[in-house]
């Protein structure tokens, strides 16, 4: 069990690993009890009652290694993942989704990642709890215009090491406790979706790199869901993320396309139903527009790698089942060849 260490020593580095209980999650129990037998490093897990409805919190308490926190009021992933790092004691943090499932050296294979002092952020390979042979995630794609998915979803794993990627999913990663305390955790306004997309290019425009490893894996029982709400935190995040990240000169340059995918995404809220809700997320923007501005400041200072740089890590394409806006291959076309055209001036 010493293999794997934070500074050097014999002893085995210390992973806190955050979990969320919100609901009924039939994996909860056994996303615990995994964590909990994680080999080559020193697991403790910290367990937020983020609205659960069973006894699974009442249950885990009592396992040796787990401290439960929070009153059973869901703040949103990324409050809950805040104040579950709050008061953790590892010297890495590791956000574990509660329906994913880790292998035992899962944990210890991302901490080595992070013996690379160049790593901001591992992330572990992603499977599906019903098809294992098959990918959630490899890493998540972030495109130019703010919009992210789960790369190499459905596909089977090829990789024989760790690759680079624009955004970890936030079901599986772990990172150093100090670089989380450095960029301040999850802006909680976020509540759901995105948060992971944030975290993952301020860490790049920090000059680290975020990391996906094929052999730390997680099984994920993965439900892409559609409702009006989650369109509307997507919708709402997504222009939040590009507002408070991009540069000045990449909105303007990006801002005529930027214009037809809100166009574009408008003409789907239509189509299936949810067009109020993608209102109501400007109308949130709005009322939250000092916020936004004191981000934007607060990210601006604290950059280091200039927009040219970091962005190259996004994609200019839209290559995902799960998202699909009207004319797809036609924005994918015009994209690329724009995109070619204005990022030297980024």
């Amino acid at each position: 069990m010493a293999d794997v260490t934070g500074q050097g020593s014999s002893a085995p580095a210390r992973v806190s690993a955050v979990v969320l209980a919100w609901g009924e999650e039939p994996l909860l129990r056994t996303s615990v009890e995994a964590l909990l037998a994680s080999v080559k490093v020193d697991v403790d897990v910290v367990l937020v009652d983020n609205g659960c409805t069973t006894d699974d919190v009442r249950v885990l308490r009592d396992l040796p290694g787990v401290l439960v926190v929070g009153d059973g009021e869901n703040l949103g992933f990324s409050a809950g993942c805040n104040l579950g790092v709050a008061a953790s004691r590892g010297e890495y943090v590791a956000l574990i989704n509660g329906d994913a499932v880790v292998e035992p050296t899962t944990l210890a294979r991302l901490v080595d990642e992070l013996s690379d002092p160049g790593v901001g952020i591992a992330a572990g390979a992603v499977r599906l709890a019903d098809e294992p042979d098959l990918l959630n995630s490899s890493g998540n794609e972030i495109h130019v215009l703010g919009l992210s998915w789960v790369g190499g979803f459905r596909q089977r794993e090829t990789r024989t090491a760790a690759t680079q990627t624009a955004g970890a999913m936030g079901a599986c990663l772990v990172t150093r406790r100090s670089h989380w305390d450095r960029l301040g955790g999850f802006d909680p306004h976020y509540f759901a979706y995105h948060e992971d997309a944030d975290l993952s290019i301020r860490t790049w425009r920090l000059g680290l790199r975020v990391v996906n490893v094929p052999d730390a894996v997680a099984l994920h029982r993965y439900e892409f869901s559609r409702n009006g709400f989650k369109f509307y935190l997507v919708e709402r995040n997504r222009l939040m993320f590009v507002a408070t990240l991009w540069g000045r000169r990449s909105l303007v340059l990006l801002g005529p396309p930027l214009l037809v995918l809100e166009a574009a995404m408008l003409l789907l809220a239509a189509r299936q139903g949810w067009l109020g809700d993608k209102v109501r997320g400007y109308r949130w923007l709005w009322s939250h527009r000092r916020h936004l501005r004191r981000r934007r400041a607060m990210l601006r200072a604290e950059r280091v790698v200039p927009d040219r740089v970091w962005m190259r890590v996004l994609t200019d394409r839209l290559d995902t089942p799960l998202i699909d806006p009207p004319g797809t291959a036609l924005l994918n076309t015009a994209m690329a060849g724009y995109w070619r055209v204005v990022r030297r001036w980024v």
